[in-house]
């Protein structure tokens, strides 16, 4: 009698251990970069700087609240399964209105974009509002097991297209095309190999699409070239043709300019003694 429950124990022991190893399975590895660390304190801190000091005219907003929406949208999720509506009440709590003749839309362009808006105080590109600030530059997923959140890594696009950083971006480009009103500029790059108006790019497929015709008077197109170049396309060729036939075709009153004064003016700032700022 004492050697079956000796064995009985044994077994209920082996069963025991093969069910708690089932329920901790290794999170799957990715290729892109895991969730940064901290990332609740990050954007909590961007939005109270964001409200408090570099845009305090969108007025009050609870940031617990924004972030409670954030992570909902992905923690203990499929990574690739998180769609754009997962960001719905995220955008409903953070959105806020975009003010006229500001809406700056781009095409490999961010840094010098980013450099010209002046933090809202020029223009209002995405990456400059409240929703585009919290997100900007991080990375992030979940997982299904515990802690529900991957911080080892994450998949890329290129994995799967319904992951967590790209849904997010999908949503907020729309979301920020609807609210553009009055004048809307876009800057492009002419020096780009594969067009200066890319076509998988989010401008074409997610912003564009979403203007609001009637809340737009007129479509202000900047193509700027790299410093030291090439000008592989120009107003009026290649890609940026396509892009004007569009604007034609949707009656938008719309204009076009090589390499904007002001804007060449700042990137001369990093290259002055270089032959293409010499002549400004």
């Amino acid at each position: 009698m004492l050697m079956w429950s000796f064995v009985l124990v044994r077994i209920l022991l082996r069963v025991c251990l093969a069910s708690g190893h089932s329920e901790h399975v290794a999170a799957k590895s990715w290729q892109g970069q895991g969730t940064l660390h901290n990332l609740e304190e990050i954007i909590i801190g961007r939005c109270y700087n964001y409200i408090r000091v570099i845009n305090p005219t969108v007025g009050e907003k609870n940031c617990s609240a924004i972030w409670e929406a954030f992570q909902k949208a992905f923690v203990y999720k499929d990574p690739c399964n998180v769609s754009p509506t997962d960001y719905e009440a995220f955008i409903r709590l953070a959105i806020h209105k975009i003010p006229q003749n500001k809406a700056l839309f781009w095409e490999n362009t961010k840094l010098l974009v980013h450099r010209y808006a002046d933090r809202t105080r020029r223009m209002m590109p995405l990456g400059d509002t409240l929703i585009g600030l919290l997100a900007d530059d991080l990375d992030w997923c979940g997982q299904l097991d515990a802690p529900g959140i991957n911080f080892q890594s994450c998949p890329s696009t290129t994995e799967c297209e319904n992951n967590p950083v790209n849904s997010f971006w999908i949503i907020a480009s729309e979301t920020y095309a609807k609210e553009a009103e009055g004048i809307v500029s876009v800057m492009l790059n002419g020096s780009i190999s594969t067009g200066t108006f890319p076509k998988n790019g989010f401008f074409a497929e997610y912003e564009l699409p979403n203007w609001n015709k009637s809340k737009i008077s007129e479509v202000r197109i900047w193509i700027m070239d790299n410093i030291n170049g090439p000008d592989r396309e120009s107003c009026g060729t290649g890609t940026v043709e396509e892009l004007e036939e569009i604007l034609r075709r949707q009656h938008f009153n719309y204009s076009c300019i090589d390499n904007v004064r002001t804007i060449r003016i700042l990137e001369c700032v990093d290259f002055p003694n270089d032959a293409a700022c010499t002549c400004i």
